[in-house]
């Protein structure tokens, strides 16, 4: 008899990507567009300054795994929340594809805007 494949590692690789840039990067974001440059600490870069760093490939891989990574990690989460905390494993199929869509969709549009910026 054949094993069943099963796609819950990749998820959970998903989920821990995410859960990595979430607790590291995304807080160094914040802090500087946040709290640094609003405050005065850092001088505001101009537009023409930030746009000639996103026309750079390097910033847009960052800033894709900055949107997309962090997406995973929310549906992860939440497809459990509402397995564990509301008892709707029932819903498995409809629950599945409500959060990893929304996260596909989430990358799909993050990808389109850094593209075409």
């Amino acid at each position: 008899m054949a094993k069943q494949q099963s796609n819950e590692a990749f998820f959970w690789m998903l989920f821990s990507a995410g859960g990595v840039v979430a607790a590291l990067l995304i807080p160094v974001q914040l802090f500087l567009f946040g709290l640094a440059i609003p405050l005065g600490w850092l001088p505001v870069p101009s537009y023409e300054h930030l746009m000639s760093l996103l026309r750079l490939p390097l910033v847009r891989i960052y800033l894709f795994i900055l949107c997309a990574l962090p997406l995973f990690h929310w549906a992860h989460r939440f497809r459990f929340t509402l397995y564990d905390g509301l008892k709707v494993k029932h819903l498995n199929e409809i629950i599945f594809v409500f959060c990893y869509g929304g996260a596909v969709v989430g990358t799909v549009i993050a990808a389109y805007l850094l593209w075409n910026v």
